[in-house]
């Protein structure tokens, strides 16, 4: 256990931090779901862009990797234009 405030402080900050990174990663992963659900190429189109800004938000705050945020945003846009 923890002997000093500032490391019980960090402990607790770690756990709600984590919780929201988590939070972020999984309304990420949904949005990216129900996007590869849609079968209307326009309502495709006009979602992808939330959920590039999704996507990009995880890979900034090191959620994902920066390689990955890439990787789905490109499968992502080449799924939409085979639709």
């Amino acid at each position: 256990m923890a002997n000093h405030k500032s490391a019980l402080k960090r402990i607790r900050q770690n756990q709600v931090i984590r919780l929201r990174n988590r939070y972020y990663h999984k309304s990420a992963r949904t949005a990216i779901k129900n996007l590869r659900e849609l079968t209307d190429k326009t309502e495709a189109e006009k979602r992808l862009p939330e959920v590039s800004a999704m996507i990009d938000k995880l890979a900034k705050r090191n959620i994902i990797h920066k390689n990955k945020a890439g990787n789905l945003k490109s499968k992502l846009a080449k799924h939409i234009n085979t639709l």
